[in-house]
């Protein structure tokens, strides 16, 4: 495994991330608990989680996913202090698709809203701190979550920033923070955040977990600058594009289990642009003797704003063969391959 730091918190965190969200829905306990050990022996030591989780979210099985990860904590004396722990807490539901069961669907990045999430979060966790506490999206309206375009929203009653550093500084003075992330971010909340934290002295963010993949490389414009020169690194989520980059949905395939296959609400790499481009990635990994995850995992292992790769599984046998991508070296011919279907379709799926 390789290791880089964890923007300017002095940490060492893991390459290849373990995420967690499909446990409690696609993974039982047992399976979690699995993921977990096999990763650690593989020298994996960030693990993320969220209070919503799993996802798809509801109220039934929201916050199974931390209670799993508990439960394997409990069962292994000595296990926390070889693991970086990030949770998140969730911001306002202001979209449709965003879950309106938490805190009675008064979620928002406030005080009372985070000190209470933060308590939940650490019970369930079985633990006294949490590594990195990340702020899981804005509490204003933005685009995140596959909208590409800015619409302003004038007068919109939103926390102030500096008031969820403050929160956040206090729950980090009392220890049960270590260190804050951004989630879900743009260039003007990164700036935001870390202009507030200067001036005011608050906690500095130390990473920005938003989606990175070969069908999404908006990072690109705008935050790998502010990942590389202000140290807040990416931790890349859905680094396979909910599996698409696999290459197990083209030609119209719907594997039996498989996330886009029983949820309607992932398809957020659907289309044809997208399924042209991925026909042309998956040509690639053939062609220089890769799997196509290998490629596309490698691809953003390589990148230098990025932190961590947020690797997810339903199987231990997708486990292994998304951490072996640590392995994967690609060449400058592969590279420049990549680039070229990138240019012939930038962004199909922002």
């Amino acid at each position: 495994m390789q290791y880089r730091k964890l923007g300017g918190a002095g940490i060492d965190v893991s390459l290849i991330a373990l995420g967690t969200m499909t446990w409690g829905e696609q993974n039982s306990e047992a399976e979690a608990h699995s993921q977990l050990d096999f990763a650690l022996e593989r020298g994996i030591n960030l693990i993320d989680t969220a209070e919503m989780y799993p996802v798809p979210p509801c109220a039934e099985t929201q916050g199974r996913t931390e209670a799993y990860i508990g439960a394997w904590l409990k069962a292994r004396p000595g296990a926390r202090s070889k693991i970086v722990l990030a949770t998140k807490v969730a911001g306002p539901a202001r979209q449709q698709a965003r879950p309106s069961h938490l805190r009675g669907g008064e979620a928002r990045l406030d005080r009372a809203n985070i000190e209470a999430a933060l308590h939940d979060s650490l019970g369930r966790l079985r633990t006294d701190y949490i590594d990195l506490y990340q702020l899981h999206w804005p509490d204003r309206t933005t685009n995140y979550f596959g909208e590409l375009g800015y619409r302003h929203i004038e007068g919109e009653d939103t926390v102030p920033i500096q008031e969820t550093l403050e929160a956040l500084g206090d729950l980090v003075a009392a220890g049960k923070i270590r260190h804050i992330g951004l989630s879900n971010e743009t260039p003007w909340g990164v700036h935001e955040f870390l202009r507030h934290a200067e001036r005011a002295g608050l906690p500095r963010a130390a990473s920005i977990q938003n989606p990175y993949n070969l069908l999404n490389r908006s990072f690109e414009v705008g935050l790998a600058e502010f990942a590389i020169r202000e140290q807040v690194g990416l931790l890349a989520y859905s680094p396979l594009a909910f599996g698409v980059l696999s290459g197990k949905y083209l030609d119209g395939r719907l594997p039996p289990g498989a996330r886009v296959t029983r949820w309607e609400r992932f398809g957020r790499y659907k289309g044809e642009i997208a399924e042209a481009a991925t026909a042309a990635y998956v040509d690639i990994a053939r062609r220089h003797g890769l799997s196509p995850a290998q490629l596309a995992l490698a691809f953003v292992n390589s990148r230098p704003f990025l932190t961590s790769n947020i690797i997810g599984a339903t199987s231990l046998a997708q486990l292994e063969e998304n951490i072996g991508s640590i392995d994967v070296r690609l060449d400058a011919a592969a590279l420049d391959e990549i680039e070229a279907v990138h240019k012939r379709h930038p962004y199909p799926c922002p």
